[in-house]
């Protein structure tokens, strides 16, 4: 008898979520909020999303700074919100 977990893995079940801007800029803005605050709000502003790559606009180098440092955590956190692997990176001007 085969194990549910083998089955699964060769089925390669995944989830496809078709993304808008304004999904993904709604979980980055609350995101932000949580590990910022409001200066963050303000500061780190979403410009678009393309490609599975989130686009930042930084009121500076600090903040773009910050906002590379914490990266990971940060694509992480959004594609938990969302259920699957759909950011890959965050990129800043």
């Amino acid at each position: 008898m085969k194990s549910l977990k083998n089955l699964l893995d060769k089925k390669n079940i995944q989830k496809t979520v078709n993304l808008d801007d304004k999904t993904v800029f709604f979980l980055f803005k609350k995101i932000i909020k949580e590990e910022f605050g409001s200066v963050g709000l303000e500061k780190l502003v979403p410009d678009y999303f393309a490609n599975g790559i989130l686009h930042i606009k930084s009121g500076s180098s600090n903040w773009s700074s910050e906002l590379w440092l914490q990266k990971e955590t940060i694509i992480q956190k959004i594609n938990q919100e969302i259920g699957s692997k759909e950011i890959k990176d965050i990129k800043t001007k």
